[in-house]
Order: structure tokens, then C-alpha cells, then sequence
């Protein structure tokens, strides 16, 4: 049975008892939270996670960091270097969203180092398998598609995002609507061009049955894309993403029916004054099912601080409600990252997720920067390094102007408020 049947007939699973240690939550409660769909625990069968996780109802929120190959890069070592930055910056979970180089073999390596929940897109290693035999993507087959599905759940990720909304009325919306960026999800991309070249429906969404029977065989979770995310501030809350929006809800509703674990992706491209009612329509329409939100970005003008941008967007949208933000980088839009960009990111999207954590009020999050102020109040400067969510990064900042008097830093040296205030109190 898959963790969600275990819980539905009254049973115990281990992994969910090892994810509710890792929130502070007591198992029953996590349990009642998994069986509503409200929240998730990205775990296979099989699988060995020294980081368990779970998302969305009363969790911490969570981060999520992008790493794989292009075809212009695909260096196994490089996406193991970025995989081991990612955790040691604290992510949560990682995806391999690799597009070229040996895509299978990368993914294995990858699996076997990741001691966090793995996702990964098969449909990206399907187009790319295409493209090394010479083939367009649009001459796929439905059963090539599946079999990419197949292939990645039996390579043992936690949890695989597929492109099952985009349907042959949703990109008619597109069209008719004027975009002024279309489509900038790949895998949705991908989909529309087979749909309009093939005058069919996407196979993920007509054939979705067979997906949930392909994830339900190794409990493998979820994660509904958005292939139709805005990537522009204009295109934010236009038809077409919110048509697919309720296609996920649907779809949703499907899987967890059959015992399969579901979360949905959001934008994308959102102004800041239109975050809250994005996050509110998705847990109406997909009844309350976790949300992972790409940012989001709140404007369009700042490449090489992207990851700035996300963060903004990721606080505003994980205190409305949104469970797990994937992290945006300072290469956002113009490169493929580094493994700096990777740290940069993950930091940020941390940032934010512990933000929204106190303003939601979550047991035990002010309690950090409680004692991160009695720390700072002290001048204990090892212990604010040491409490400090990059620590590397601020004992480096200190260290680069030392103050003659260690009690103090260089800023106000002798004219130290919290020194003076001292003899005041």
C-alpha cells in the first residue's frame, strides 16, 4: 500500500513517523493533515532519506533547489558540486531538472548522493532522447512520454512534476489572449508544440490513469506543473493559467482518490498586490492541497537579483498560504547556475520561508531570532555566527573590517549602542 492508503485504513508508516520528528509535530497530526491531501511527505518506497520532509498544513515551509545539466554543460561533477552547496545551504528537497550529457546516469549519481527528497521532469530527458536520435519532439509517441514517466519513478525519485494541465483548450486560451511571453514553462512548451503538431490531446492529461498506476507503484508524489505559469508580469492571472489551475484541482482530486500523494505548482510572474488572491484561488480550487510556487517574482526588470525578487515574492506568498518555494537564482533568465548561484539561492528562499514561518505564527520559529538577538545584545559574536542561517557568509563579512575592540564591530566601534546601553540598564 502507498503511505496515503496505509494512513486511510489505520495504519503506521514509518517514514511518516520520521518526517513528523524532523517538523516537531506529533505523528497524529501529520497523519491527519497527509489523509486530507493537505499536506504531503515526498518519500518513495525504498527509499533511504537522512532529511525527511513533509509539506504543506502546520510544516515549516520548505525550499526546494534546482540543479541538472544543458546541452551546452553536463558535467556530472558539476551538478554533485551544486547538489552538495544546496544541502549544506539547508535545502529541503532538490530537483534534477538535467537536459543534456548521459541524463540517466546523472540522475543515478545524483539519487545515490541526495540525502533530501529527489524530484525530477521525465518529459525533459524524453525530449532530449529525442533530440540525440535525430528526432523532434512533436513525433513522440504517447507511450515514449509514459515510458519516460517510468523510467525516472523506477530510478527511485521522491516525486516527479508533470505537465498534465496543459490541455489543447488551455493553449487556445493562450493564443487568444495575447501573451507577451506565451509559454516559458519547457515542459509545457513541449506539450503545446505536440498538441497543435499532432491535433491531439496532451497524452499526461488523456492518459493520466496510467500515471497515477506509475507513480502508485513505487509511492512516488506528485507534482502537478504548471506548464502555464506567467513569465511576465503582464500575463499573471490571465485565462489560460487559471483554466489549467482547475484542471489540477481535478486532477488532484483523481490521484489522491487512488492513494497517490499530490502537490501543485503555481507561478511564475505575479505582481505583489495580486499574490494573496493567486494563493487563496489555488487552495479553493485544489482543496487545500499543498502549493509550490516558482518566487514568485514580483517584477520583471532585475536579472542577476533574481533571487531577490523571489524572495519577496516567496515571504508574501508563504505567509497567504503557499507550502514550499523553489528557490530563483542571481542566474535566473541568463545562465545556467554555478554552484555559488546555488548558495545564493537557497539562502534566499530560506530567508523567506523562515519569515513567513513567524508571521504565520509556527511553534518555535521567533524562537531562533530570540536568541539571535540575546546573542546579538551580548555581542557573542560565535554564537550569532553560529545561530546565523549562513554563518560562513557572516563571519566573513566580519572578518573583513575587524574592529580594534573585539567587543564591538566596525561600524560604530566606541559609539556601540548596545555597549553603552549596558551602563544605562
Amino acid at each position: 500500500m502507498t503511505l496515503c492508503e496505509t494512513l486511510l485504513s489505520g495504519g503506521n508508516d514509518a517514514r511518516l513517523t520520521a518526517a513528523a520528528a524532523a517538523e516537531n509535530m506529533p505523528p497524529e497530526r501529520l497523519t491527519e493533515a497527509v489523509r486530507s491531501g493537505r499536506a504531503v511527505v515526498p518519500w518513495a518506497a525504498g527509499n533511504s532519506l537522512a532529511k525527511p520532509m513533509a509539506i504543506g498544513a502546520g510544516c515549516r515551509v520548505k525550499v526546494n533547489a534546482n540543479i541538472g545539466t544543458s546541452p551546452d554543460r553536463s558535467d556530472a561533477g558539476d551538478e554533485l558540486e551544486k547538489l552538495a552547496v544546496a544541502i549544506e545551504a539547508g535545502a529541503d528537497a532538490v530537483m534534477d531538472l538535467s537536459v543534456g550529457g548521459d541524463i540517466r546516469a546523472i540522475r543515478r549519481r545524483i539519487r545515490e548522493a541526495c540525502p533530501v527528497p529527489l524530484g525530477s521532469v521525465p518529459m525533459y530527458e524524453a525530449a532530449f532522447a529525442a533530440s540525440s536520435r535525430g528526432q523532434a519532439f512533436r513525433h513522440m509517441t504517447e507511450a515514449d512520454m509514459l515510458g519516460a514517466v517510468r523510467l525516472h519513478v523506477e530510478d527511485g525519485v521522491d516525486f516527479v512534476t508533470i505537465h498534465c494541465g496543459i490541455t489543447r483548450a488551455a493553449v487556445d486560451y493562450v493564443r487568444e489572449n495575447g501573451r507577451i511571453c506565451g509559454i516559458t514553462s519547457r515542459g509545457g512548451s513541449l506539450l503545446a508544440r505536440w498538441m497543435v503538431a499532432n491535433n491531439r490531446e496532451n497524452p499526461l492529461y488523456s492518459h493520466f490513469d496510467e500515471v497515477i498506476d506509475i507513480c502508485r507503484s513505487r509511492d512516488v508524489a506528485l507534482s502537478l506543473g504548471d506548464a502555464l505559469r506567467p513569465g511576465a508580469l503582464a500575463d499573471a492571472g490571465d485565462r489560460a493559467q487559471i483554466h489549467e489551475l482547475y484542471t489540477l484541482g481535478d486532477l488532484a482530486r483523481r490521484a489522491r482518490a487512488r492513494g497517490v500523494q499530490v502537490f501543485i505548482e503555481g507561478p511564475g510572474h505575479v505582481p505583489l498586490d495580486q499574490i494573496q488572491a493567486q494563493m487563496r484561488l489555488e487552495k479553493l480550487a485544489c482543496d487545500n492541497a499543498p502549493f509550490y510556487v516558482l518566487g514568485p517574482l514580483v517584477t520583471d526588470v532585475a536579472p542577476g537579483y533574481d533571487h531577490i525578487v523571489g524572495a519577496i515574492g516567496g515571504a508574501i506568498a508563504a505567509t497567504c498560504g503557499a507550502d514550499f518555494l523553489c528557490y530563483v537564482t542571481p542566474a535566473e533568465h541568463l545562465r545556467l547556475p554555478d554552484a555559488e548561484d546555488v548558495r545564493q539561492g537557497v539562502i534566499a528562499s530560506r530567508i523567506a520561508a523562515h519569515a513567513a514561518d513567524i508571521a504565520n505564527g509556527l511553534p518555535g520559529a521567533r524562537a531562533w531570532d530570540d536568541a539571535m538577538s540575546r546573542a546579538r545584545k551580548a555581542r557573542d559574536w560565535e554564537a550569532q555566527f553560529s545561530l546565523a542561517i549562513d554563518g560562513k557568509a557572516a563571519r566573513a563579512s566580519r572578518s573583513k573590517a575587524a574592529p580594534q575592540n573585539e567587543g564591538v564591530c566596525s561600524m560604530c566601534g566606541e559609539f556601540c549602542a548596545l555597549r553603552d546601553e549596558d551602563e544605562l540598564l
